[in-house]
């Protein structure tokens, strides 16, 4: 019995290829032909992943091949939301749910796009590739109790996946979130940067830095989600992270510079949703 597409991925760039890294590393309906992945110029990378996921890798949905699919998720720039409306929201049955991973577009925006169907607007990361992403998503309200079900297992399969009931905030989860990763990698580069000027080699510094950064990571998933406490931890009174501390945590330090760094990547979801500007192209 041959197994016919449910899901379409409609670009496989950076953010849809970690969503299909994070789908086949767990049981999922899309495997054994259940997967269309719809991508112009793919990469090898998102090649190996159509072959292990059975899927059916495609330049573009086609109305004939779609007559039984029930979900589509669009990793699409903002600015391609728009571009590639027609074509796709003619391929698609009805009442096919969309599910927009795009930075900043709004749920209005895609039900002027995409018609009178079941919509969703999520912002995943890229951990997700690895089982470890977070995702945030708002609904229109259109979707039955199973298909709200199969969207969050979609987003579920590759980390932690909240439903929020106001779609405001997905601006702010845009900048905690999902530009989150840069951020951490930012750290973790500059870090390396700081041991080479006190003397380590770069190779050493590296190391130091990547799993520094790792490590402290895991240990602040294990122990409870408090930042705040585990900082507190390992601060002893006048020793050397209280000194670093001292200068981190100073007047324009690095939580004046986070919450500056936060706020501009939230304004520049809400301007690129509102097509006020339009991002380079992907290299």
């Amino acid at each position: 019995m041959v197994c016919k597409p449910r899901q379409a991925l409609v670009g496989a760039g950076h953010m849809g290829s970690a969503l299909l890294a994070g789908w086949l590393n767990n049981d999922l309906a899309v495997r054994g032909g259940a997967l269309i992945i719809a991508d112009p110029a793919p990469t090898q990378k998102t090649k190996d992943l159509a072959t292990a996921l059975q899927a059916s890798l495609v330049p573009a949905l086609e109305r004939e091949k779609c007559s039984l699919l029930e979900t589509v998720v669009l990793a699409l720039k903002p600015d391609l939301i728009g571009r590639a409306a027609p074509q796709i929201r003619d391929a698609l049955p009805a009442r096919a749910t969309v599910v927009s991973v795009a930075a900043g577009v709004p749920l209005a925006r895609l039900a002027a796009l995409y018609g009178d169907r079941p919509l969703v607007r999520a912002m995943p990361n890229t951990p997700a590739a690895i089982g470890r992403g977070a995702t945030v998503y708002a609904t229109n309200g259109a979707l039955d109790k199973a298909t709200e079900e199969n969207v969050h297992a979609l987003l579920a399969a590759t980390g932690f996946a909240e439903k929020t009931a106001d779609e405001r905030h997905l601006d702010a989860v845009t900048a905690v979130s999902g530009s989150g990763p840069a951020y951490v990698f930012l750290l973790a580069e500059t870090m390396m940067a700081a041991g080479i000027a006190e003397g380590l080699t770069p190779e050493l510094a590296r190391k130091l830095a990547c799993e520094t950064v790792a490590g402290a990571g895991e240990l602040l998933r294990q122990g409870g989600n408090d930042p705040a406490a585990l900082r507190h931890a390992v601060t002893s009174p006048g020793g050397t992270t209280a000194a670093a501390l001292d200068v981190l945590m100073g007047a324009g330090g690095f939580a004046e510079m986070m919450r500056r760094a936060v706020n501009a990547a939230a304004r520049r979801s809400s301007q690129l949703g509102a097509g006020q500007i339009r991002p380079p192209a992907e290299d």
